[in-house]
């Protein structure tokens, strides 16, 4: 066979009987330890004037965040997300009348030290007002455990390719193409299931509890890829 027949053998779509084709998927599914750890703070107030329900929220507010950044380097990343304050009417009576006002915002905190995440979710835990929702476990998107699920997807999608060609007689020649799955039709890749838990903690009566012992969840990690490779002729 001619070198300009082979190469247009290997852009037909489905191959040739000179230059067959095979296409394979290769999958890759890792368990592995989780870098960070998320936590949401709601910080609350109330007060019967705006201004007292105001400078309770942000006397907590201060508070909360001090506690924090005292953690220092554990504390990847320190965000304020959503702030209000919600006047509250009276039931009774005609009129708008305020019986009180209630304030609200909400932090959000990045840990990647496990042992004092547990000790700020107990202190956090500690203060008036203040609810604490997660952990949620994660991997950074720069995690090397992503390349290593890809990688052993990628040398799956070859070995099972080689014993299919293995099984005809056969052996294979060239890659002629290797994507993730669903980049030809765009389709979402789907989000990994159990990936994260939460947990809800609630202001304490009780001053001074020990810090809360959290086992980090491990995380899942796929890989897919879509491959097809030319072979030699199979000897049937």
């Amino acid at each position: 066979m001619t070198q300009d027949a082979s190469h247009d053998a290997a852009h037909q779509p489905y191959g040739t009987p000179e230059v067959p084709r095979v296409a394979v998927r290769g999958e890759a599914r890792l368990e592995v330890d989780p870098e960070i750890a998320r936590i949401g703070i709601t910080i609350s107030a109330r007060g019967t004037d705006r201004r007292t329900a105001l400078e309770d929220l942000t006397r907590r507010n201060t508070a909360v965040l001090d506690l924090i950044k005292s953690y220092g380097d554990p504390v990847e990343k320190l965000e304020t997300g959503a702030f209000s304050i919600t006047p509250e009417p009276t039931r009774h009576g005609r009129g708008e009348r305020i019986r009180a006002y209630h304030g609200r915002v909400h932090i959000t905190a990045e840990l990647n030290d496990f042992t004092a995440l547990g000790e700020l979710t107990t202190r956090l835990a500690d203060l008036d007002l203040t609810q604490v929702d997660g952990p949620w476990w994660a991997l950074r998107p720069t995690s090397p455990a992503h390349g290593q699920a890809r990688r052993q997807a990628v040398l799956e999608a070859v070995q099972r390719a080689r014993e299919y060609a293995e099984a005809l007689g056969a052996r294979l020649a060239a890659l002629v193409e290797l994507a993730d799955l669903g980049a030809e039709n765009a389709v979402p890749f789907p989000a990994s299931p159990g990936g994260m838990r939460t947990m809800a903690f609630s202001a304490s009566e009780d001053a001074g509890a020990p810090p809360l012992d959290l086992e980090p969840q491990r995380q899942t990690v796929y890989a897919q890829v879509n491959a097809r490779f030319t072979m030699t002729p199979p000897q049937l």
